[in-house]
């Protein structure tokens, strides 16, 4: 069978066409490379800014390249300036959040990027985004039961900490002296709202922490949070003069606090035989 020259031609120019591409490939591969480089010398003598061109130029040549993304993103977290409230600091953390989702699009299991914008959405104080990324993990079924367990437990302190910082107020918690002794007792606060806001948050502090435990019965951190919110709960019940139930609620966080200083002391000691020096 005879092959055309135009047919040779063309299949010519495709495979020079296609090793052209591979070279050029390789040597935008070749070039990210130094430009990481570059980067890491920048950011190490304190020239942050043009750290970061490099960096995102080393992303821009090679778009797959696994360094460089959070290369960019760790460097635009180093601008922000934690406690300054300024419309550019704050447009800085944004920027540092986007770049870490770039991340995550990647690579959904990276944990520093994971963590650092949450760190993020703290500093910032953004509790309605921070509460949605957390939920966003608690609820991710694609997790490991271990990690959507310490996101559930994370919840669940936040809503003890709503609670908390009501019940401990001074018209709230009233200490009297009888017999020579202290005696605490708590009065509903003098505003509806912020009694509705108590149960509200120790409900769903609750429920969270059953949710961590569901998932992992040895998280620690689920434990102590479920031992502090049965304990909001038995404060509540002191405010409404539910003697027996705030009994209840005592007993119950002592079961729950035993379970967690059991758990604390487990851990204490895997960290201490991790530490010791193996025998020879």
């Amino acid at each position: 069978m005879r092959v055309s020259q135009s047919r040779i031609g063309a299949t010519a120019i495709l495979v020079l066409f296609v090793a052209a591409s591979a070279g050029c490939t390789l040597v935008n591969k070749l070039r990210a490379k130094s430009e990481l480089n570059d980067s890491a010398q920048a950011y190490k003598d304190g020239h942050i800014e043009e750290a970061e061109q490099h960096a995102k130029r080393a992303l821009y040549l090679d778009p797959d390249n696994p360094t460089a993304p959070i290369f960019v993103a760790r460097i635009i977290h180093q601008q922000y300036k934690q406690g300054v409230d300024t419309p550019e600091n704050k447009a800085k953390a944004q920027e540092a959040i986007a770049a870490y989702k770039a991340v995550l699009d990647k690579d959904k299991r990276n944990e520093e990027a994971y963590k650092a914008i949450s760190v993020l959405y703290a500093f910032t104080k953004d509790e309605q985004h921070l509460r949605e990324w957390i939920m966003a993990r608690a609820n991710d079924a694609s997790m490991t039961n271990e990690k959507r367990a310490d996101a559930y437990a994370i919840l669940s302190g936040k809503d003890w900490d709503c609670s908390f910082r009501i019940t401990e107020l001074p018209d709230v918690k009233q200490t009297a002296v009888e017999g020579g002794s202290a005696k605490v007792t708590y009065k509903k606060p003098k505003e509806q709202k912020d009694f509705d806001k108590i149960q509200r948050c120790v409900v769903q502090g609750l429920q969270e922490a059953e949710t961590s435990i569901k998932l992992d019965a040895n998280n620690e951190s689920a434990w102590s949070y479920k031992t502090n919110l049965l304990l909001e709960s038995a404060k509540i019940a002191d405010m409404n003069g539910e003697a027996d139930k705030k009994v209840q609620f005592q007993k119950q966080a002592d079961v729950a606090q035993k379970r967690a200083t059991a758990l604390s002391e487990e851990r204490r000691k895997k960290e201490e035989a991790a530490a010791s020096p193996t025998p020879q």
